[in-house]
């Protein structure tokens, strides 16, 4: 058994009250780690750490250069440590070490690096005016920062908010999700490694509801809330901010349209959707979950992907080979495998996959479902993919907005016109055409509707992470 505490002003420590929690390997269904369970006693600790570190420290009081030049030490560190990180995301969520080896930690080191160069080559703003006088922007770091990262990509979602908050000047309190610890640990421990000062970036674990995570959220010392997760939890943070007028950026629940119309390359519309919904076993909020496919080329396509969902393998997460591991806990299982019973009973039909041994759902393939049913509208999180026909480009696109959601769509199309006139119909925050999951961190990213609040990216969050400020001077 491994063991991770909390990270508050520069330490390693075990919760005030001594509690711990136990973090369960998904493969094996056993605990591998302890965790020093935090209450909201150890979030006030860590946000008066973060709010001493910022009112009296240097981290904001310095240059972007040197501040840039920890946060590449610390991606250095990253790369350097990156088999025990990815080992500690596989070991708590389940997703394949290809996966968090091959992608997670290399993207996380990436963030900081982005965000570090970005912070120091944005330029700000100049307005000339008349009668001799100029104006100017100056972006101020807010504050102290509340990160509340989910468990489906532990390090890599935990950097995205983490990197741009420390770039701009700000300081952070962490908690990452439950289920997934032991990497923020590791990432707080190799940020002091890297330089970073005591106080700047803080981790908390616990849990939510009168825990922790809302005591972070009530906080009035905290002056930005960034939160990806579910939708419900999305309203309650927003309920607490507003007690205090904090900001939040809110990146939440999806339920991705994938359209394939008759002319795409049939080939590549496959691929990209087989990564699309059953990449880290489904449980991606962006996955294309709602699958549109042109009546011409429907039973070609279905066949074809079919063949290619059933050949992906499954397994043990530590096995390079392996594609698809387990769902993240025993509650999402049981929460997946529901929604398989829903479909069923709803009239429609698993056309390939359904429920494996311990905690495995193999990539399932629905046929026969309306577009109003529960399975079709609501977020699963598992490998599960509803597949529809349609027949004109108005039907595809009426369908794929058709969801309370909006976070983002796919479009499978050989027609340049069509693609930016199907791309523009779509109410989501982000439109792949014949692609997937193909990001520029430049880009904003976040979601319309019940999918979020906000924007984050390059001079996204350079907005939500400082206080601009206008500066007017008299010239004459």
């Amino acid at each position: 058994m491994e063991s991770f505490g909390h990270v508050i002003a520069g330490e390693e420590v075990a919760s005030i009250d001594g509690a711990t929690f136990e973090s369960v390997d998904p493969w094996t269904r056993r605990p591998w780690a302890t965790v020093a369970l935090g209450s909201a006693e150890d979030a006030a600790r860590a946000v008066r750490a973060a709010r001493s570190a910022f009112d009296e420290g240097p981290w904001p009081r310095m240059s972007h250069e040197e501040r840039g030049a920890i946060l590449h030490r610390l991606a250095d560190l990253l790369e350097r440590h990156a088999d025990e990180l990815a080992a500690a995301d596989t070991a708590d969520m389940g997703k394949p070490i290809a996966q968090t080896r091959g992608h997670d930690v290399p993207r996380a080191a990436r963030n900081f690096r982005f965000f570090a160069d970005h912070a120091r080559l944005t330029a700000a703003e100049r307005f000339p005016m008349p009668s001799g006088h100029h104006a100017y922007t100056e972006y101020d770091p807010a504050g102290v920062v509340a990160a509340i990262a989910p468990w489906n990509f532990p390090l890599m979602m935990a950097s995205w908010k983490v990197a741009p908050a420390l770039a701009w000047g700000n300081t952070v309190v962490l908690k990452p999700a439950e289920q997934s610890p032991a990497s923020a640990t590791i990432l707080a421990r190799l940020a002091l490694e890297a330089g970073l000062p005591p106080g700047v970036l803080n981790v908390v674990h616990g849990y939510g509801p009168d825990s922790a995570g809302q005591a972070l959220t009530e906080s009035p010392l905290v002056d930005r809330i960034t939160f990806t997760g579910e939708s419900a939890t999305g309203r309650l943070i927003s309920k607490a901010a507003a007690a205090h007028l904090t900001p939040v950026s809110l990146e939440l629940g999806g339920k991705g349209a994938n359209i394939v119309f008759a002319d795409a390359d049939l080939g590549q519309a496959v691929d990209w959707s087989i990564k699309a919904v059953f990449g880290n076993s489904g449980q991606v909020c962006l996955a294309g979950s709602r699958l549109y496919v042109q009546r011409e080329v429907y039973d070609e396509f279905l066949a074809a992907f079919t063949a290619a969902a059933e050949a992906l393998v499954i397994g043990d997460p530590r096995d390079p080979a392996t594609q698809l591991g387990p769902l993240s806990s025993g509650e999402h299982f049981a929460k997946v495998a529901g929604y398989l019973d829903i479909a069923t009973a709803a009239g429609a039909r698993l056309h390939t996959g359904g429920v494996g041994d311990g905690w495995i759902v193999r990539p399932t393939v629905v046929v026969g479902a309306g577009q109003r049913d529960r399975i079709t509208q609501e977020e699963i999180f598992g490998p599960v993919v509803v597949v529809l026909p349609f027949d004109e480009e108005a039907d595809a696109v009426a369908a794929a907005n058709d969801t309370r959601y909006g976070l983002n769509a796919m479009v499978f199309t050989r027609d340049l016109a069509r693609a930016h006139r199907v791309a523009r119909a779509l109410r989501v925050g982000t439109v792949w055409t014949n692609c997937f999951f193909v990001r520029d961190l430049r880009a904003p990213f976040g979601g319309a509707k019940d999918s979020g609040v906000g924007r984050e990216g390059g001079t996204y969050s350079r907005e939500f992470f400082t206080e601009p400020k206008a500066v007017i001077m008299e010239l004459s």
